[in-house]
């Protein structure tokens, strides 16, 4: 109780200072030309972003300590579910955090209730309070996700009548289902896969990746990956249509969902009668119209087009090294440059397009390695969904959620915990709570390493740091 209770400290802590240091509103009608407005200026800012580091701290730090517990078997799902709960609460009332994404997420929603197509405009044409709030980057930018996610952004604007602050704080309660889903298919996940429920719970449900930045963020890949979950866990039950048609309904929400779906047609597969040839046929076309109705219907009941589909290519605007092959041809351009001065462009392009190359191969013997179906097949998608955050032209940190979701319920060893304890702690720390990157900040990236060194060791060392005279 007392670990939950410190992390209940710590999103507290988060929330308070994402008031000043978040990626708060250009005017907020909560805190404009009030006493309290100086928490978004100089030492009020100051004192904000050292509260909510220090929030971030004891998170961390609980997180760890539950993991410590679950991992020894003295804590189970129950201590782990109640942990998620009161850990996330705060969190929806909180401002956003890390993040700007909510901002055009309802501005896409708002441009659909005006009656344009958010698959060709960005929010700049609203001139709104939704849009002054949107990313630079993104003010021109159609909207890149499903007809299911743009209708429940356009209910969101709606119901609240385009309020800012309404809008966010409805929008992270509708993506908390996708939470919800994640909590619930998870322990039936690791029975199939052969791991443990707390451990999943505790990887992929109380991960502060998960919830600072996909509810504190209010990202909808927290609604994709409930769902794909969800989905994953009722093919391995053996309702195959019904798996596939929730993947599907994660795919209409964001793009990715679909790594898990030609994986899942190879578990429905292998259950089959006749030659693998035949098998496989059946699979793929019950699969395929199964995706083809529920992915009609929802198009045609959201009465918007395909248009998202050549908007996935807006993405690629994000460079930064978290993206492999991004790094690779900034790294070469950088190289060329001390030599001769060249544009980065062409760098870029053929690194992105050998990175792609490269995915397609991985996935494509990922999936043949994955032919008998069963777990293995779930535990390839994973692998397959961490090498598109990997090898994708722009990469931001919750993208690897994706793979971790698929993977959480798996039989993790020790040292595969650290590991996952090292990188979530990392990649929680390497965005600005305001929303900018920190991935070349060279020095803070130097200390956040040490940080996730420490959670590393700590997942399996009370003490080691020594500062107990509890531990010797």
């Amino acid at each position: 109780m007392r670990t939950i209770l410190l992390g209940v400290a710590g999103v507290m802590l988060v929330a308070l200072g994402g008031t000043g240091a978040g990626a708060t509103l250009k005017r907020d009608p909560l805190l404009a030309d009030t006493t309290l407005s100086w928490i978004r200026y100089g030492h009020g800012q100051d004192l904000a972003t050292a509260v909510l580091y220090l929030g971030l701290g004891l998170v961390i730090w609980s997180w760890i300590r539950l993991g410590r517990m679950v991992r020894n078997g003295h804590v189970g799902s129950s201590a782990v579910l109640t942990a998620i709960v009161v850990w996330t609460l705060p969190l929806l009332f909180a401002p956003p955090l890390f993040s700007k994404d909510i901002y055009s997420y309802l501005a896409q929603g708002q441009i659909a209730l005006n009656g344009l197509d958010p698959y060709k405009v960005g929010p700049a044409v609203l001139q709104s309070p939704l849009s002054d709030n949107v990313s630079w980057v993104w003010q021109n930018t159609p909207a890149p996700y499903g007809p299911v996610f743009l209708v429940l952004a356009m209910s969101v604007v709606w119901a609240t009548h385009a309020s800012v602050i309404g809008g966010v704080v409805l929008m992270r309660f509708v993506l908390a289902i996708g939470l919800a889903l994640l909590c619930w298919a998870l322990p039936g996940l690791a029975r199939h896969l052969g791991g443990r429920p707390a451990v999943a719970l505790w990887l992929a449900a109380a991960n502060p990746l998960m919830l600072v930045h996909l509810i504190g963020g209010a990202h909808n890949d927290l609604l994709m990956v409930g769902l794909m979950a969800a989905g994953c866990l009722f093919v391995l039950d053996g309702r195959h249509v019904l798996g596939i048609a929730v993947v599907t309904l994660a795919f209409a929400v964001k793009a990715t969902a679909v790594v898990a779906l030609p994986f899942l047609v190879l578990v429905w597969a292998r259950r089959l009668a006749g030659s693998r040839t035949v098998q496989l046929v059946k699979a793929i076309a019950g699969g395929l119209a199964t995706f083809l109705v529920v992915f009609t219907a929802t198009t045609l009941l959201s009465g918007l087009d395909l248009g998202w589909i050549p908007a996935l290519s807006s993405s690629s605007t994000i460079v930064n090294w978290l993206s492999l092959p991004s790094a690779v041809g900034d790294f070469a351009h950088t190289v060329v440059n001390l030599v001769v001065r060249v544009e980065p462009g062409v760098f870029l392009t053929v690194a992105r397009g050998l990175g792609s190359l490269l995915l397609l191969f991985i996935a494509w013997r990922q999936w043949r390695a994955a032919a008998d179906g069963g777990p293995e097949a779930i535990r390839r998608a994973a692998i397959t969904s961490l090498a598109v955050a990997l090898l994708s032209p722009a990469t931001l940190p919750w993208y690897f959620s994706w793979a971790l979701v698929l993977a959480a319920g798996l039989a993790w060893s020790t040292k595969g915990l650290q590991a996952a304890a090292f990188f979530s702690t990392f990649l929680l720390l390497v965005t600005f709570p305001d929303g900018d990157t920190a991935l070349y900040s060279w020095g803070y990236l130097a200390l956040i390493a040490a940080v996730s060194a420490l959670a590393c060791v700590s997942l399996v060392k009370p003490d080691p740091l020594k500062l107990s005279s509890r531990y010797p």
